[in-house]
């Protein structure tokens, strides 16, 4: 059993680690995560402390930062978790949430096993959607520098794990290439039907951009 006190000092080590981060991977999505994991494992049989630790650890060193390494994030949290008084198989449980819980492209093959990983793995894809979603969208496009929209730039659908890594498209794409994507890919009922609610708002964010971008509005 995971003592709570684990759970509260690792949030305060990942809000000093985090605090201040401008691609959108800030504290404050992690706390958004942590908040929604928590929400949706109230409906679930699980285990809270290891929900609770993965929401909180599943960014500690995204593949995104870190020149594509995917298993840096698992690294990391072990490295964090040793030193208390865990045992092993709780550690490997919140590693294996941290080493799949990220989208790559592979709409078809999610490698979570548990019901603790597949709750955080909804809590991540709800905060890539909906108004929060959109906001943060735009904040990695402008960190990473990316167009807002180019008509002359396609989506790049069903791409593999290799070609999503490495893509660089505009931000409107990138609601059909992941974002558009992510209310069929949810594992539990509470996060689906939060999702279906966050889906039709960026639908609609999405008419009023192009009817405002062709000067109709």
């Amino acid at each position: 059993m995971i003592k709570q006190e684990i759970v509260q000092r690792t949030a305060e080590y990942v809000r000093s680690k985090f605090e201040g981060e401008s691609s959108g991977h800030d504290w404050w999505h992690i706390y958004r995560v942590w908040n929604n994991a928590k929400l949706i494992a109230r409906s679930e049989e699980c285990d809270q402390a290891i929900v609770e630790l993965g929401a909180l650890l599943h960014d500690i060193a995204d593949y995104k930062f870190n020149n594509g390494n995917e298993e840096v994030g698992g690294i990391a949290t072990q490295e964090w978790l040793k030193p208390f008084d865990i045992e092993d198989k709780y550690i490997q449980a919140i590693v294996h949430i941290v080493n799949n819980v990220s989208f790559k492209g592979e709409a078809n093959n999610n490698k979570m096993q548990s019901i603790e990983g597949k709750i955080v793995q909804d809590a991540d894809r709800l905060d890539a959607i909906g108004a929060v979603g959109i906001a943060r969208c735009f904040a990695y496009g402008g960190y990473k520098g990316h167009m807002i929209y180019d008509p002359n730039v396609k989506p790049h659908l069903n791409m593999t794990k290799e070609e999503y890594k490495s893509h660089t498209g505009t931000q409107i794409n990138h609601f059909y290439e992941k974002l558009l994507r992510l209310k069929d890919l949810m594992n539990t009922q509470t996060a689906k039907k939060i999702a279906e609610e966050r889906h039709q708002f960026m639908e609609k964010y999405l008419e009023e951009f192009f009817a405002e971008w062709e000067g109709k509005r």
